[in-house]
């Protein structure tokens, strides 16, 4: 578990932009349980430099130019929000563990992941412009 004055920063990166926590399983799963409606998007933040460099500001990035955007934005920190994170993983099932990561559901089904493989090597507008398609694609 990473000290949490270490990881404020970064949780409020998006927070600040309208990203609710999720800390236990319990509200990951209430939220994406059956009858869930609309689109959710999910966050794995982390402290690797990947999440600080691009991960966080493809997003912002995105929310600020998506004409459409998810319902809900929602993000678990690994390292920290174990029983969240873990919950996530499980759910986005058959992908492999990766931190950070981003999926998106619609009316409760995974229709969009993308892994820290996608992530690292790329800037943050390379993110946030392919974030951009996925939201208007999903959430229009």
């Amino acid at each position: 578990m990473y000290p949490e004055e270490l990881i404020a920063p970064m949780r409020a990166e998006l927070s600040n932009v309208g990203f609710e926590e999720f800390k236990t399983a319990e509200q990951v799963e209430e939220h994406l349980g059956p009858d869930h409606k609309g689109t959710t998007f999910i966050v794995v933040n982390s402290v690797c430099g990947c999440a600080a460099g691009a991960a966080r500001p493809g997003v912002t990035y995105a929310l600020e130019n998506a004409s459409a955007k998810p319902t809900t934005l929602a993000t678990v920190f690994a390292g920290n929000d174990r029983e969240a994170v873990d919950k996530f993983r499980e759910i986005t099932l058959p992908y492999p563990p990766s931190s950070p990561a981003m999926a998106l559901f619609k009316d409760g089904e995974l229709v969009h992941f993308i892994e820290r493989h996608h992530i690292e090597g790329r800037n943050a507008k390379m993110i946030g412009d392919h974030l951009v398609e996925v939201f208007e694609h999903f959430c229009a």
